[in-house]
């Protein structure tokens, strides 16, 4: 197996294989692109985000700077804003569904290490995909780790970890993120 046919099926592989870097090099340059249009260019950045994301919906914007791993692996729906200072690792696949706000400094990675040095000097990573229900509010400076799955109706308030999955309807905050509350759905169909 390549390396990329490797980090697909969710196994090691190493991230400075050539075909890897070449993907990291392409999102390099599309978010320095993105993150020199027109701050008030909401049209043109909206559109530069078609071209760079794996998918979008309507009316979804990212304030600059925006930084991601790939971007093609990045699924957006509709009504979404990403705050100043996005980062989103997505060496493997990000789904966020519709009517989300993430908040400023926030992280969302699919990609870890191992925990030997002799895994991390060969330059090994793991990745897993996230996903991101309807309706969900991610607080500041939030970091989701690989893997991780967060329901519809979730707050995840400001500074927490999320290290497990978030069930439907619930409020989480803390490093690591725990559930303190059950939040009312008034939207359900």
């Amino acid at each position: 197996m390549t390396e990329l046919e490797k980090l697909k099926a969710g196994l090691e592989y190493c991230y400075d294989d050539s075909e890897i870097e070449a993907l990291k090099e392409r999102a390099i340059v599309w978010c320095k692109d993105y993150n020199a249009i027109d701050d008030t260019d909401y049209q043109a950045q909206y559109q530069y985000l078609q071209t760079m994301l794996g998918s979008v919906g309507e009316k979804v914007w990212i304030g600059k700077t925006f930084n991601c791993d790939n971007g093609k692996n990045i699924h957006i729906g509709r009504n979404f804003t990403g705050n100043y200072n996005l980062t989103i690792l997505d060496i493997r696949e990000v789904w966020i569904g519709d009517n989300v706000m993430i908040g400023p400094n926030t992280l969302i990675t699919t990609v870890g290490h191992p925990l030997t040095p002799m895994g991390r000097r060969k330059h090994l990573g793991i990745a897993k995909p996230v996903r991101i229900g309807n309706d969900v509010w991610i607080g500041g400076n939030v970091t989701i780790l690989p893997g991780i799955t967060i329901g519809n109706n979730v707050v995840v308030a400001a500074g927490a970890v999320v290290t497990k999955d978030v069930a439907d309807n619930s409020l989480v905050a803390g490093i690591p993120a725990r559930k303190i509350k059950e939040l009312e759905n008034d939207v359900e169909e």
